[in-house]
Parts: C-alpha cells; structure tokens; sequence
C-alpha cells in the first residue's frame, strides 16, 4: 500500500502545532521588547542641538543651580529653558567672540529664541508638574539622571508607563529632603527606606496618586 503523507509529514504537523502555542506567547514578549526598548523610549539618545550645551561642565564644573536656567521648576507644570538674556548675563563677559556661542549672540540681536531640540518627551496624553513633584521631594536627578557628567544631555530613564507608577504606588524609596532637591550629587542614605517613609508619611497621601486622572486628564 502506497504512503500517504512524507516522512517529513510528522515533523510538520508536531512544529505547526508547536508554533500555535508558541507563537502568541514569542509575539506578545516581542511587543512589551520593543516598547521598553531604547528606540521607543528614547532613553539615552543624545540629540544634535544648535549649542553644544554642557550640563557636565556648567552644573558639575561651574556648580550652577538648575533653577538658575529652569526658573519655572518650582512654580509651574514645566521646568522651562532659559532666555538668551539669562546665557548672556555670563557669556557677555565670557567667550563673547567662540564660534560655538554664535547662535546666542544671534539670538540676542533678532530678538528669536533658540529651538532646542527636546530631550525628555512624554506623549501629549500625558500631564506632568514638575512643580508638585519638587514640593513632594522629588530631586531633578531622580528622573533627569547625573545631568553633572553629561557634556550633552539625555533621557535618563524610560519614562514608561510602568516607570511612573512603580514611584506613584510606593513613592518613599524615591524621596529626598528639601536640602537635596537640586543637589545633583545627592546620594540616598543607606538607611532611606526609614527617611522617605517619613517623608511618605508627611507630605504624600498616595491613596489615589495611580488613578488615571492624575496623569490622564
């Protein structure tokens, strides 16, 4: 009697079957891979800028405050950039004639600001203040990264989702004093699980800080 199907027939059928329980499973980690990854997330991509601004050499050399050029970053929802007024109150005495700084004398004269291009994006749908998260004991490092070693800045962390809620649900591991806030070499002391349940308990009500409205509105 003539074989019906190959020999090859049976490892077919078993690698199909394989692939139908498998597949889905390869496909959804593949998703979550991909939007975690550095391309979507956008963490640690260092973006061409008109001036090769310095955080390294400005706020780890020269030891400048961030508010000194983010004046809005306790008052209002965004941390703001600076004038070219605030640049030149420096760089009029300082480098006035370095070909790099060319664009902020141009600023200066026409009266346009300068375009950077944004480094730390979070999608449209998405409402963030900085200035709460100051007020609550949030340092910039904590999300903004050791901004005093970058010669140019980048996303430090993900900004997923995910990322935000783990602080949201339990925000004590992440709290600092008011001393710290803008303290960029700031480190958490060994024992900052008791200090920021303290720091939890006095200033954070976190009983709704995962609703969807507080982020979502």
């Amino acid at each position: 009697m003539p074989q019906l199907f190959p020999p090859y027939a049976d490892t077919v059928a078993r690698s199909v079957l394989i692939a139908i329980v498998v597949l889905p499973f390869l496909s959804v980690a593949l998703a979550y891979w991909i939007s975690a990854s550095e391309y979507v997330t956008g963490r640690s991509i260092t973006y061409d800028q008109p001036i090769p601004f310095s955080h390294a050499h400005h706020v780890g050399g020269l030891g400048l405050d961030c508010r000194y050029c983010h004046s809005g970053v306790e008052t209002s929802p965004v941390a703001g950039i600076p004038p070219t007024h605030t640049c030149m109150t420096c760089h009029s005495q300082l480098y006035t004639q370095a070909a790099m700084l060319a664009p902020v004398r141009a600023s200066l004269v026409d009266g346009q600001p300068i375009h950077w291009n944004k480094v730390t994006k979070l999608p449209d749908y998405v409402y963030f203040d900085h200035s709460i998260h100051v007020a609550k004991g949030i340092g910039c490092t904590t999300c903004h990264g050791d901004v005093a070693t970058m010669p140019l800045m980048r996303q430090a962390q993900p900004l997923t989702m995910g990322w935000c809620l783990n602080c949201h649900r339990d925000p004590a591991p992440y709290l600092r004093p008011a001393s710290g806030i803008f303290d960029p070499d700031w480190k958490f002391p060994d024992d900052q699980d008791r200090r920021g349940a303290i720091l939890a308990h006095q200033h954070i009500d976190n009983n709704h800080l995962t609703d969807c409205s507080v982020c979502h509105r």
